[in-house]
């Protein structure tokens, strides 16, 4: 029996959009109802993107014939859940979001997704119009193999950006902060412990903390592992210098309790209006501008990642979803995701904020801003930053052991331990992990 698991809520804005299945459908001649009555289980990672695929799901199944059973988990039980599933060859579901920045090397290693290739060269199974072309080099990159097979769809590349409050900075006469220099002094004015105000919230918890901690190493122009994957660069003087930048901010100028802080207790602590500035990804975003759950709807401001010491990057963590190689309903699944990474949903995921497609078109759509919550400033930001957008995080197989690790000398940091210490002891103790990797 097909199982169903819905959203509790979804959103007002997702469910009053106009159906947009005719413009998935445009090409009247390729056969959307090939595998009617197939029934299709879609395992997704809880996220705003996997919120708008529910919410406009029943119109795939009215465009296909095909009944969709999907559930949304978050991403800490979903991630092992899916590895354990693939890696027995014998998943509960068809079709899987996976998070390439982590799960990339091993979905490649264990050969748990199906190849694409064929379905996509196929004319009977893909959609004239699905044009992959229109697909980023860097997202379509994250979605290939080494050995060039392509494992996945893009689905998204969350960006991280700088949102800020207008009213908290106005109140001290401060512009928006270009640099991480003017970020760090911004926050310090801004701080008023007194009054349950600080100037910068971010993700301290480890493991989490290392997407944020990767976007400001950027800004030393450095990646975390040579271009090669073989060697580790998180004891440079570089990687100690962003660290020690880091924990000043957050020592200094975040909330207590902030060590312990994900992506969500950032976002509660923002949108309350206790904190100037917060450094996240921008499919974050839309509650930030939705009255029944932020205080900060009429001052929030979207600004690009401001520019470290030695450069001027952006970490981009993309996520794809791909078919189960154990899975018997390819076909119905290949259409699924081609439904899911179309030009007509992807402008739906950036319209409400839901997300920052992969596809060129959705940023050349004029009438995107339309009917959607955000101001001309969001769409901005989210161009400026695809500019200056680099991969964030390792490709390797024990990337989860390399946030550990890492992640946990980052909060041993913010806790007052000396940053050099604590990132030569971690090096020396992720070293062997990777030595094994490569062997």
């Amino acid at each position: 029996m097909i199982r169903r698991r819905h959203l509790l809520q979804a959103s007002a804005g997702l469910l009053a959009v106009p159906a947009i299945v005719e413009k998935v459908g445009a090409q009247t001649a390729f056969d959307w109802k090939q595998f009617k009555g197939t029934k299709l289980e879609v395992n997704l990672a809880k996220s705003p993107r996997s919120d708008v695929l529910q919410a406009h799901q029943k119109e795939f199944e009215e465009l296909t014939g095909i009944k969709v059973g999907s559930e949304q988990i978050p991403e800490q039980q979903q991630r092992p859940k899916v590895a354990i599933e693939l890696s027995s060859g014998r998943p509960s579901f068809d079709v899987v979001n996976v998070a390439l920045h982590v799960q990339k090397r091993l979905i490649e290693k264990g050969k748990w997704l199906a190849d694409i290739r064929p379905m996509l060269k196929d004319p009977k199974l893909t959609v004239a119009d699905f044009d992959y072309g229109d697909f980023s080099p860097a997202v379509v990159k994250a979605a290939t193999a080494p050995d060039g097979l392509v494992h996945t769809l893009p689905l998204n590349q969350d960006l991280f950006i700088l949102f800020y409050n207008k009213a908290l900075l106005a109140e001290k006469g401060l512009s928006v902060p270009k640099t991480y220099a003017e970020m760090l002094d911004a926050a310090v004015k801004v701080t008023d412990k007194t009054k349950g105000v600080y100037g910068f919230v971010g993700r301290g918890l480890k493991n989490a903390n290392m997407a944020l901690f990767d976007t400001i190493l950027l800004g030393w122009d450095q990646e975390t592992i040579s271009a090669d994957g073989k060697t580790l660069l998180m004891d440079t003087p570089e990687a100690i210098a962003a660290g020690q930048y880091f924990a000043k901010l957050m020592r200094e100028t975040s909330p207590p309790g902030a060590v312990g802080f994900n992506w969500n207790e950032s976002q509660t602590t923002f949108s309350q209006a206790r904190a100037a500035m917060w450094l996240d990804g921008v499919g974050f975003s839309a509650p930030l501008v939705d009255k029944t759950k932020s205080k900060v709807v009429d001052t929030v401001g979207f600004a690009v990642v401001p520019a470290g010491p030695k450069g001027h990057f952006t970490a981009t963590y993309i996520d794809g979803i791909g078919i189960a190689e154990g899975s018997r309903n390819k076909g119905a699944a290949w259409l699924y995701c081609q439904w899911a990474t179309s030009k007509a949903m992807c402008l739906e995921m950036l319209r409400t904020g839901s997300g920052t497609p992969g596809r060129a078109s959705s940023y050349a759509d004029e009438g995107v801003q339309k009917g959607s919550p955000f101001p001309k400033e969001w769409f901005d930001t989210v161009k400026a930053s695809l500019k200056i957008a680099r991969s964030g995080l390792p490709e390797i197989v024990a990337v989860t052991e390399f946030r550990d690790v890492f992640g946990i000398a980052i909060t041993n940091t913010l806790g007052g331990a000396d940053v050099a210490t604590e990132l030569k002891k971690a090096t020396e103790t992720f070293k062997p992990v990777l030595a094994k990797e490569l062997t």
